[in-house]
């Protein structure tokens, strides 16, 4: 079983980094083949609406760094996605990837369905619950499964590390890493 984490942090190895990692470190314990991306160095363009990908199947028609990302977000069995709150919202490389997907795989074959999905966010203070259910509605639409924890995947942290130090914040991770273990584990049984 694989998952992917994707990070939309601008931030190399800032606290969804942190959190991301934490996440896939507890699900490689559990046998998972584990993979992290991030999109701090990535061209990732909003998508142009040109429909190329109703036309041309499993594709969108715009060359940068989607191209390499997007096969692994369909190869995954669990697909985690890491934001830090940018004015109440996700940050505008993580939506334009999900964007994107979204578009390709519900032209195409929409690799994304019934497989395990879940947000992770992060904040300095406030608009966690906007950037939550905002990305919540990318695993929606594409039918996936998205599992509960002890609290919203959410952590409060700004300079490195931060987030790291929100005790109820980790614990929340660590429980949503284990569900999603275990559910991504009974949907393949």
């Amino acid at each position: 079983m694989k998952a992917v984490a994707i990070s939309g942090s601008p931030r190399k190895e800032g606290n969804t980094w942190q959190l991301l990692n934490l996440a896939l470190e507890l699900l490689a314990n559990e046998g998972f083949e584990t993979e992290f991306i991030s999109l701090h160095n990535k061209k990732i363009h909003p998508c142009l609406a040109c429909m190329s990908c109703k036309k041309e199947k499993n594709r969108c028609a715009q060359e940068d760094d989607f191209q390499e990302i997007f096969p692994k977000m369909q190869a995954a069995d669990a697909l985690l996605v890491g934001s830090p709150v940018y004015f109440g919202s996700a940050t505008p490389n993580l939506m334009a990837l999900l964007d994107r997907a979204g578009y390709v795989a519900r032209h195409g074959d929409n690799h994304f369905h019934r497989k395990v999905g879940t947000p992770i966010i992060v904040a300095r203070r406030a608009g966690v619950n906007f950037t939550y259910a905002q990305l919540l509605f990318f695993f929606s639409i594409m039918g996936m499964i998205v599992p509960g924890a002890t609290y919203w995947p959410i952590a409060y942290g700004l300079n490195q590390g931060e987030a790291m130090n929100d005790t109820e914040g980790v614990q929340t991770i660590k429980n949503l890493a284990a569900n999603i273990a275990w559910l991504a584990k009974k949907l393949r049984d």
